[in-house]
């Protein structure tokens, strides 16, 4: 309750400012469960779902790709739409930017990771508020990486090795940014859609294991720390669990003879 109030008050008071100064405002990157209380917020609100205003600002949740985990909650002043808000940062970025980190040798470069491209920046006293989604481009070793537009010079400058690998860094158009996130793709049935159900499909796991990850709140949906295993998992649902990796839930796509529901989910590589 109190991460939503604080929420709900930052919400105001963002909304507040765009409206009365007429320019952009925003938060800093949101996580899962961040992106869950803003939500929970905007309810708090009385902001109805599929609605994006608040008091009559317009808002949208902006990542720098359309598959972004990690967004900021942007506030528009009365000149922009989202579509032309998106267009604008892709000229000249002032919310976010991308920064495209490759391999000076990539002959000698080590074999990177996204927690590997954390760290470093982390190592650099950058907070993690300011850090979008790191994509990793498997075919040259390149990370591109989503940050707040302040810190591209910052980065520019002093990201220079990760692990072992030495670097070069350059701030690059939002659109040029061709890496996305990885996916296996699974389908299959199961006897329902509850969470233990799903999890017990996805980690080919015994029911009952799947149950004990979540009596042991190990077992995360959308940010929140998942306490039914009884619960159904809606589409779209972002399931992450400690240990076994993290997946997004497709839903239902027909029912089998044996009344059996065939499920498709998407698992981060």
């Amino acid at each position: 309750m109190i991460e939503t109030d604080y929420m709900a008050g930052r919400i105001k008071e963002l909304a507040d400012r765009a409206y009365k100064n007429d320019y952009i405002t925003h938060t800093a990157f949101l996580g899962a469960s961040e992106q869950a209380s803003f939500h929970s917020a905007l309810r708090k609100l009385g902001v109805p779902k599929l609605v994006t205003e608040v008091a009559g600002v317009p808002y949208l949740l902006w990542g720098g790709h359309s598959e972004a985990e990690r967004v900021m909650a942007v506030f528009l002043p009365s000149y922009l739409t989202p579509e032309t808000f998106m267009e604008q940062e892709n000229e000249a970025p002032s919310v976010l930017t991308c920064m495209k980190a490759e391999p000076l040798m990539r002959k000698f470069s080590d074999d990177l990771t996204h927690r590997d491209f954390l760290g470093a920046l982390m190592n650099l006293g950058i907070e993690r508020e300011t850090i979008g989604d790191i994509l990793i481009d498997r075919e040259d070793a390149s990370a591109y990486i989503f940050v707040t537009a302040d810190l591209a010079p910052i980065i520019k400058e002093e990201l220079v090795r990760v692990k072992h690998t030495s670097v070069a860094c350059r701030e690059i158009a939002l659109s040029e940014c061709t890496a996305r996130p990885e996916f296996e793709v699974r389908e299959g049935s199961v006897a329902s859609e509850r969470l233990d159900a799903v999890l017990a499909f996805v980690f080919r796991l015994a029911r009952g294991k799947a149950q004990e990850l979540i009596t042991r709140e190990a077992v995360f949906v959308d940010g929140r720390t998942a306490v039914s295993a009884g619960a159904d998992l809606a589409p779209g649902s972002r399931v992450s669990v400690r240990g076994f990796g993290k997946f997004i839930y497709d839903g239902t796509s027909a029912a089998t003879k044996k009344g059996r529901n065939f499920i498709k989910v998407r698992i981060f590589k």
